[in-house]
């Protein structure tokens, strides 16, 4: 074979490698409370507000809240980096984004899953 062919194919495999082995570290995984507890890298958590546990408020740059597994009833201290999100009061699920830190979920990014005004109206239908 031609050394142009070959180089080109090896530079492909070399290619295809690498952007396999990027795609599989940026991949986040979602995971239970219990897990998240265990988790040594970043994963995403669902929860819903644990009203029994004190009210979610800001502490410094950072806001804090406890999530709940709805299943299990596993409960996470989250402090979020940034400013409370809008509609987290009417937020039906939240994700967390983040990892376990120093007794607490450290998260990076908040994802806030609120009914849909459209789910009202699908019933009237």
């Amino acid at each position: 074979m031609n050394r142009k062919i070959i180089l080109l194919i090896v530079l492909i495999v070399a290619f295809a490698g690498y952007a396999a082995w990027s795609f599989a570290d940026s991949v986040t995984p979602y995971v239970g409370i219990d897990a998240a507890k265990q988790a040594t890298s970043t994963v995403q958590v669902k929860g819903l507000l644990d009203k029994s546990a004190p009210a979610p408020q800001m502490e410094g740059d950072n806001f804090v809240f406890t999530l709940q597994d709805e299943d299990t009833g596993s409960t996470l201290r989250v402090r979020y980096h940034g400013t409370k999100p809008d509609q987290f009061d009417e937020a039906h699920h939240i994700v967390a984004i983040g990892k376990m830190q120093e007794g607490e979920f450290r998260a990076d990014k908040l994802l806030i899953k609120c009914p849909s005004k459209y789910e009202k109206e699908k019933g009237q239908v």
